[in-house]
């Protein structure tokens, strides 16, 4: 078995070109859906990926500010940055490129920003909001993104067992609560660093979403015969027969397509969907803040 590509460059164009025809029946009213992007020092994978989000927003006729702050930016400088943007009413998302400087408290920082502009759906009460399946909550752009990509590829979550690896508040515990969500009706395990027989676990979901951030941690072995794989990681490996000097790989090794019936590549799989969900996300904030 060689497993089938979930491809999340086609499914985020998908996306995209549904946005299109509501992004230009919002321009033809004089307001334009404004997302502003904030990023601090100089980290080369940070500066692509905001690239990255900024053409996405050219494409699509939704206006970005891109604002810069060196890397010895004080948090301060960075508080009145967003209370500014909070306060301008021409800006319908607000964007905090991640990581921040250590000096920073990026979760103090999350908290300032106006849950209304939370594009990337990261703030306490979007957060409680999801849990709360509310329909005005912005819901974070991986994990929504993944969802959004198991539709399209007409995969059934609806009575499955699911396995996400990894906890963080951005991505492993909104993904659980959006698989178990009624709608989706997975039944869901959290692994973590403390979990015991994970290889087990693994061997046990017919679903399996790895975002921990180790290349290659989870093995071919570890998959079930016909499972679903969604690899969030992305990680840079030395590698010196790169021209680069590295290669991007995930956090499940790359022949585990010889066992699963679906499987995300990296890069190119989960990726181009968080961007496409942060477009997403930036038309419903402005929606809710012109009705």
């Amino acid at each position: 078995m060689v497993a089938s590509v979930l491809d999340g460059k086609a499914c985020a164009a998908a996306v995209e070109e549904a946005l299109k025809g509501r992004i230009q029946k919002c321009l033809e009213t004089g307001i334009v859906p404004h997302l502003a992007v904030v990023i601090v020092g100089d980290d080369p994978a940070s500066h692509v990926y905001v690239g990255a989000k900024v053409r996405a927003c050219q494409r699509l006729g939704i206006k970005s500010t891109h604002i810069e702050l060196g890397g010895s930016a004080s948090e301060d400088e960075l508080r009145n940055i967003i209370a500014e943007l909070n306060n301008d009413s021409s800006i319908h998302g607000i964007l905090i490129q991640s990581p921040l400087p250590r000096h920073m408290d990026e979760e103090a920082l999350t908290d300032l920003i106006n849950p209304s502009k939370d594009v990337d759906g990261f703030h306490p009460v979007n957060l409680g909001r999801l849990v709360q399946s509310r329909e005005d909550c912005l819901i974070p752009c991986t994990p929504n993104g993944v969802m959004r990509m198991l539709d399209w590829a007409g995969i059934q979550t609806k009575g499955k067992t699911a396995l996400v690896i990894g906890r963080s508040r951005n991505v492993g515990m909104p993904q659980a609560i959006l698989l178990a969500s009624r709608g989706a009706d997975a039944t869901v395990t959290i692994a973590h660093s403390r979990t015991e027989n994970m290889e087990q676990q693994c061997r046990q979901a017919d679903i399996v979403v790895a975002a921990v951030g180790r290349p290659n941690m989870v093995k071919k072995s570890w998959i079930k015969d016909g499972a679903v794989v969604v690899d969030v990681g992305i990680n840079r490996v030395d590698d010196i027969n790169s021209p680069r000097g590295y290669i991007l790989v995930g956090d499940v090794e790359k022949s585990a397509n010889e066992v699963a019936s679906w499987i995300t590549p990296v890069p190119g799989g989960v990726g181009p969907m968080t961007i496409a969900m942060l477009l997403t996300n930036t038309l419903k904030a402005y929606l809710q803040r012109i009705n």
